[in-house]
């Protein structure tokens, strides 16, 4: 890796570095030597989300770190970290304010696999070319067989990596989730991880009912998902996306059933990316400076990486001075003590926020379409055979409405929040849909981030300001 890749050219703050890690959580030396480098009394690490490529990661940090010069005090020296792992983008979902990235499918045929969705799925699944040049075959000719359904729904269960029961297991080993609770461990978005005190696997491997079941009925709830949402990317709304029009309509959700795919890996990787990479790097640089105050921000699926980085904080260490989850694509429970509907379990992530010298903010708004209706449907779908639909809050998401189930964690308007502060310690859940609220379907505002009262609360919970 060149030193210009290592530093990442094109940023308008200094001084920065990329700090890169592969699908294991194996940082590069390259760029872990870069930001090792980086002089600063304040280290800034972001972690992009899951609709990401290499561009949109470097435009996403460049954008948002934009206005932090300007506000923090006079004895501050930021550093400014952008932290790149194997993600994958959709580019036919929009990202507010970013240049259209790619071709849109052709209006009113939103299911057909732009070239650079496909090319992105070819790197995210090395080696599957055949499979996936059916796949865009399948979705570009949408047809009416329930056969077709069925051979797609194969192909994605293949691509997924759950043919065999040995791949998923039902337990996530990032989250420990206590068999009792179900599957929060394997929804599209990364669910709660509910940790019991005596956790154990289930006796015998589940596949997630979202790859298991019907790929009709399947098809048919994200189907009815991507209509509540607003409808399908593309501009695939209308008469052919009826419910009333017949199977073809369904495509819409088999596209949407890639998409979970993608996901469910994605929520998986995040996790140990989290905890076996960016959470050792950050200890190691921390034990060779003492003094320097890092300041953990995340979006989405990087909410979930930087979140599962306190899992490799020294018990009594205190350089992570605040952490803010914008839009964060994991339960509503993970810091939960107990869970409300398993009082012996807790989430994946309990007690972790005291690893923070400083607050823990949880960002959340209602126009967020990811997180309000296929974060919650794939999570019961990945399990719960009570139904697909009739969602309930056991399966909320953090950036949909906070912190749940945390004792003394209070919630402000973002108003507030920059008016008279956010807590020195502990979870805080901010309303940030007065500014996190563009974006269209199906996933509304979740990418909506890029907005100077989310640094200013950044500069807040990390006590930067003037």
């Amino acid at each position: 890796m060149s030193d210009a890749t290592a530093v990442g050219g094109g940023i308008g703050v200094a001084p920065y570095a990329e700090l890169t890690f592969d699908a294991d959580g194996d940082v590069d030396p390259g760029t872990q030597d870069a930001v090792s480098a980086l002089e600063a009394t304040d280290l800034l690490v972001f972690a992009h989300g899951w609709n990401s490529d290499r561009s949109t990661s470097t435009r996403l940090f460049d954008r948002f770190y934009a206005p932090f010069p300007g506000l923090v005090g006079p004895g501050v020296r930021l550093g400014y970290v952008g932290v790149v792992w194997p993600s994958i983008r959709f580019s036919d979902e929009p990202i507010p304010d970013f240049d259209p990235h790619g071709a849109l499918a052709e209006p009113g045929h939103g299911t057909a696999l732009d070239p650079a969705t496909l090319r992105a799925l070819g790197e995210f699944w090395p080696g599957r070319v055949a499979e996936l040049d059916r796949v865009a075959e399948l979705l570009e000719e949408r047809p009416e067989s329930p056969a077709a359904f069925t051979e797609f729904g194969a192909l994605v269960r293949e691509l997924a990596g759950v043919d065999g029961v040995d791949a998923v297991d039902g337990v996530d080993a990032a989250d420990g989730v206590d068999a009792a609770d179900g599957v929060d461990a394997v929804d599209a978005f990364g669910a709660a991880g509910a940790v019991g005190a005596a956790a154990a696997p289930p006796a015998v491997p589940a596949v997630p009912a979202i790859f298991a079941e019907d790929v009709l009925e399947v098809c048919r709830a994200l189907t009815e998902g991507l209509a509540e949402a607003g409808g399908p990317p593309g501009g695939a709304a209308g008469p052919a996306f009826s419910l009333g029009g017949g199977l073809r309509a369904l495509w819409s959700g088999a596209k949407e059933l890639l998409r979970q795919a993608t996901y469910y890996q994605m929520k998986k990787r995040a996790g140990v990316v989290g905890e076996c990479g960016l959470g050792p790097v950050l200890a190691e640089l921390a034990g060779r400076r003492p003094a320097l105050r890092i300041h953990l921000i995340g979006h989405s699926f990087g909410a979930r990486v930087v979140s599962f980085s306190l899992r490799a904080v020294p018990d009594g260490a205190r350089y992570v001075k605040s952490a803010t989850l914008l839009q964060g694509a994991f339960s509503h429970y993970s810091f939960a003590d107990r869970l409300p509907h398993d009082k012996s379990s807790g989430g994946a992530l309990r007690g972790m926020q005291r690893k923070v010298d400083g607050p823990v903010v949880a960002c959340h708004s209602p126009y967020d379409s990811a997180l309000k209706v296929f974060y919650p449907l794939a999570s019961r779908m990945a399990g719960d055979s009570a139904g697909l639909l009739g969602l309930d809050e056991r399966w909320g998401a953090i950036g949909h409405d906070g912190v749940q189930a945390v004792s003394g964690a209070p919630r402000l308007t973002l108003d507030a929040a920059l008016r008279a502060g956010v807590p020195q310690a502990g979870c805080v859940s901010v309303d940030t849909g007065s500014v996190v609220r563009r974006g269209g379907p199906p996933s509304g505002a979740h990418s909506d981030i890029c907005h100077e009262e989310l640094a200013r609360l950044v500069v807040a919970a990390g006590r930067m300001g003037r």
